[in-house]
């Protein structure tokens, strides 16, 4: 099994070293609001994940997420600055258990680690999922058209599906494969990342940034994670929801580059 070929992007800027994890259906320019705020700081490498940017595609062998991890670790040097969203939150907090001595600072932006939430808020993660019921069906039936449509409804930036362009929708509707794929590391948590002392490993500063208006399940997240986090702070931008560092990088930007200077 051969490894997976990411296209990188650099944001060119500070003697600092950050590696940037996109969310689902995004790709590595995402980050260009919020690299603004931290020129002074950190050069930010920034990977396109499988299927997304201009990275190849999963060939659809091994676990997709075991893979990516493998993939970026090597990209992980002595002083990283980890900041990842989303599902990449999620790889990011993995990559930081394994790799804690190489690990400056952790940001985590609404790690979507259902899981989490799941343990210690179960209540809340039925109500979550009966929410995203239709989601779940589609991936189970193969439509990945309407997998996508729900997908976005859930988890987009507000754009309508019929608002898309096209060539959007397709591109979408293709990457499904890859969000299917990504459940088990969600919602099982197939990673292993909430075994006993696994986020206790992470004793780097955590910084968590979620949005004020984004769905409960997250604020459950971010709770489960901060009680076990040794080092762990909270910021919520107000009016935001889930695409928070897309549609308020000039609030996120500074968040986190006030993280990374804590850690310098």
């Amino acid at each position: 099994m051969t490894e997976l070929s990411l296209n990188w992007t650099q944001f060119q800027g500070g003697p600092g070293y950050a590696l940037a994890l996109h969310c689902g259906l995004a790709h590595c320019g995402a980050w260009h609001g919020v690299s603004r705020h931290l020129t002074d700081q950190v050069t930010i490498w920034a990977p396109d994940l499988p299927g997304h940017g201009r990275s190849a595609d999963w060939d659809g062998t091994g676990d997709v997420n075991h893979r990516i991890l493998e993939a970026l670790a090597p990209m992980v040097l002595p002083g990283t600055h980890l900041i990842g969203h989303s599902y990449g939150a999620v790889l990011a907090l993995r990559l930081a258990q394994e790799l804690s001595d190489r690990v400056a600072s952790l940001t985590l932006i609404e790690p979507v680690l259902f899981a989490a939430a799941r343990q210690d808020a179960p209540d809340d993660f039925a109500v979550y999922s009966a929410k995203a019921a239709p989601f779940a069906r589609a991936m189970e039936d193969g439509d990945w058209l309407q997998a996508a449509r729900k997908f976005t409804s859930l988890w987009g930036a507000g754009d309508a599906w019929e608002a898309l362009a096209e060539a959007q929708r397709q591109r979408m509707t293709r990457q499904m494969r890859l969000i299917a794929a990504s459940q088990s590391c969600l919602l099982e948590d197939s990673l292993n990342i909430l075994r006993p002392g696994g986020p206790e490993a992470c004793e780097m500063p955590v910084l968590l940034v979620r949005g004020g208006a984004t769905d409960t399940i997250l604020e459950n997240v971010h709770a489960a994670l901060m009680a076990r986090l040794p080092n762990a702070r909270e910021t919520v931008i107000e009016g935001a929801g889930h695409m928070v560092p897309i549609s308020h990088p000039d609030q996120v930007g500074p968040a986190i580059s006030g993280h990374i200077g804590s850690a310098l």
